[in-house]
C-alpha cells in the first residue's frame, strides 16, 4: 500500500441495478416507470429555450420548489429539491446525523443507507423486521442518533400503516426521522400530513418511480421550515446548482399534469394487483406489495436459478445475492401488461421442469 492509501476514505459502494440495452429486451429490475412521462414534459422540453443552457440555473429552484407548493398545499418554505432522492437524503445525513449515538433503519431495506453512513462515519444500528419482513414500531422505542425508513419498504414493497408511523416519530422526538417515500403513488397514505404535527419528520419523494423522471433525477424533501432551512444550509456549503435548467422545466411540467400522472400510477397498480394473483397461481410467495414491484421467493425453484433463466430470455429482474434472509427472492418490477404476460408465459412453461 502506498503511504497515500492510508488517509483514503475506502467505502463498500452501493451497487445500482443492471443496465442492459438490448432490442426487444424486457427490463423489469430497476424499478423504473414502463410509460412514458407526461405529454407536457414532451412538450416543454421541445420548448426549452437553448439560450439559457448559457446562464447558471436558480439556485433555489423556485420554478420547480413552487410547482411542488402547489402539487401538496405546502408553502415554498416547506419544501428542498435534491438531484434524486439520493441526493436529498445523502444531504439529510451530513445536516442531520452527527450524534455519536446510532442512527436506526430497518435491517432488509434501501441498500444505500448504510453505504452513506459508513461514507459519513455515521454509526448505526440495523433493526430487524419480523417474519413478514415488517416494521416493529417498538423496536425503534430506543436511544438513537435519528431514524430513516422506506415505506413501502423496499425491496420488501410491504406497507407501514401511517398509525404505526406516527407511533416512531412521536417516540424518538429528539431526532430526526425520515421517511422515504420513493413508493407512496402506488398505494398506502403518505406521511406527509404529520409534517405539521411533527417538527422533527422529514418526507422524502422522488419523480423517478410514479412520474417516469428517473433519467431526469429528481428528488425532494418535505418537513417544517426550520428542518429545509438547515438542509439549505448544507446543501450551499456543498452545491449551489444542484437542479439544472432542463430539470427544472421538465419537473414542473410533470407536475402540472395529474390526471396522467392518475392515469399512469393507476395502471400500474391494475397490472400489479392481476400479476399478484397470477404469481399466487404459479406457487410463487411474497408479501401484499404497495409498491411497483413484487418480492417474491418460489419453494420449489431457487431465485439465483430463476433469475440466470430469465436473464438468458432477455427478461432482467433483480436478485440480491446477500447472505440473509433475502438471498432466496426476486425483486420483480411491474411492467406494461404485454411485459407482463410475456414473463408470465415463460414462468408457465418453465417452472413445472425446472421444480
Amino acid at each position: 500500500m502506498m503511504k497515500w492509501e492510508e488517509n483514503v476514505r475506502k467505502v463498500v459502494p452501493y451497487v445500482p441495478g443492471e443496465q442492459p440495452n438490448k432490442p426487444n429486451m424486457i427490463k423489469l429490475n430497476t424499478n423504473e416507470n414502463p410509460y412514458p412521462p407526461s405529454p407536457k414534459v414532451e412538450t416543454a422540453l421541445k420548448n426549452m429555450d437553448i439560450d439559457c443552457m448559457r446562464l447558471y440555473p436558480d439556485p433555489a429552484a423556485k420554478r420547480l420548489i413552487n410547482a411542488l407548493a402547489e402539487t401538496y398545499g405546502l408553502k415554498p418554505e416547506n419544501l428542498f429539491v435534491g438531484v434524486g432522492s439520493d441526493d436529498v437524503i445523502a444531504m439529510i445525513y451530513m445536516t442531520f446525523f452527527n450524534s455519536k449515538k446510532p442512527i436506526l433503519f430497518p435491517d432488509i431495506t434501501y441498500s444505500f443507507y448504510d453505504v452513506w453512513a459508513e461514507e459519513f462515519r455515521v454509526p448505526y444500528r440495523t433493526i430487524p423486521l419480523d417474519g413478514n419482513f415488517e416494521i416493529r414500531a417498538e423496536d425503534y422505542e430506543t436511544e438513537n442518533g435519528g431514524v430513516i425508513f422506506p415505506n413501502p419498504n423496499a425491496p420488501t414493497g410491504v406497507l407501514l400503516p401511517l398509525e404505526i408511523i406516527e407511533k416512531i416519530i412521536a417516540a424518538n422526538r429528539d431526532v430526526v426521522v425520515v421517511v422515504d417515500e420513493a413508493y407512496i403513488d402506488f398505494g398506502g397514505q403518505s406521511a406527509l400530513p404529520l409534517i405539521e404535527k411533527y417538527d422533527n419528520l422529514i418526507v422524502v419523494q422522488t419523480f423517478s418511480k410514479s412520474r417516469s423522471l428517473a433519467g431526469m433525477r429528481i428528488g425532494y424533501a418535505m418537513a417544517q421550515p426550520k428542518l429545509i432551512s438547515y438542509l439549505n444550509d448544507v446543501k450551499y456549503s456543498f452545491n449551489s446548482y444542484t437542479m439544472d435548467q432542463t430539470t427544472l422545466a421538465l419537473g414542473a411540467a410533470a407536475l402540472s399534469d395529474p390526471a396522467y400522472f392518475d392515469e399512469t400510477r393507476n395502471k400500474i397498480i391494475e397490472t400489479r394487483e392481476r400479476v399478484k394473483k397470477e404469481f399466487s397461481a404459479l406457487g410463487f410467495r411474497f408479501g401484499d406489495s404497495m409498491s411497483n414491484f413484487l418480492f417474491v421467493t418460489h419453494p420449489k425453484v431457487k431465485a439465483e436459478q430463476l433469475f440466470q433463466a430469465l436473464r438468458e430470455k432477455d427478461i432482467y429482474v433483480r436478485h440480491f445475492k446477500k447472505p440473509d434472509r433475502i438471498d432466496d427472492y426476486l425483486r420483480i418490477t411491474i411492467g406494461t401488461d404485454e411485459e407482463m404476460d410475456v414473463l408470465l408465459a415463460f414462468l408457465r412453461e418453465y417452472l413445472p421442469s425446472a421444480g
